[in-house]
């Protein structure tokens, strides 16, 4: 017979006898899991990259994005909704736009640490062909870049270094191309 659950124990979960404890639905109780070690200065910015899914920006857009997990890497998705869609049914241009904008500038700022100033400097997107079902763009960052972004601020009082990505759809055709240049200087 079922005893009384103490107050410690999860609600889904049932005692039979004394020290057992079973759950009633599949749960894994220990959720911790290991975070990538991030070095961005304020406490915002970490938490930003945390929830970034649910920005206005992001979110309002359909956007959703997945982290790697030494932020070297961002895979951003988006799906045709009718909130994202223009009057002729295909990706909003805005949203696709939407989907490049920030994520250089984060993975910078957490690679290259709380010694460094990464601002978006300007961008520029051409539209290949119109966007239609899931589309999606992916960014990487190498230890090759960031060491020369290093190295080129040794000498240099600011770098401007300019990032492409590239959108794509399901086929894997090229929808949008955005070049995004970047700021970077020492604090």
């Amino acid at each position: 017979m079922p005893k009384a659950v103490p107050f410690w124990i999860p609600s889904r979960t049932l005692v039979r006898e004394a020290n057992e404890v079973i759950p009633l639905l599949p749960v894994k109780l220990d959720i911790r899991r290991e975070e990538p070690q991030l070095t961005m200065s304020s406490v915002k910015q970490r938490l930003m990259l945390r929830l970034v899914n649910i920005w206005p920006p992001i979110a309002g857009a359909g956007i959703r994005v997945r982290w790697g997990a030494d932020m070297k890497s961002a895979d951003v998705e988006m799906k045709l909704r009718a909130w994202n869609q223009n009057f002729v049914g295909t990706h909003y241009g805005g949203s696709l736009y939407s989907m490049t904008d920030p994520f250089y500038m984060l993975m910078l700022m957490s690679n290259l640490g709380s010694g460094y100033i990464v601002w978006d400097k300007a961008a520029n997107i051409r539209f290949r062909k119109p966007g239609k079902g899931r589309v999606r763009a992916e960014f990487r960052l190498t230890d090759a870049q960031l060491d020369d972004i290093r190295e080129q601020l040794k000498t240099l009082p600011k770098y401007e270094p300019t990032f492409t990505v590239e959108v794509k759809d399901e086929a894997g055709d090229v929808v949008a191309e955005v070049q995004k240049v970047l700021h970077i200087r020492k604090k």
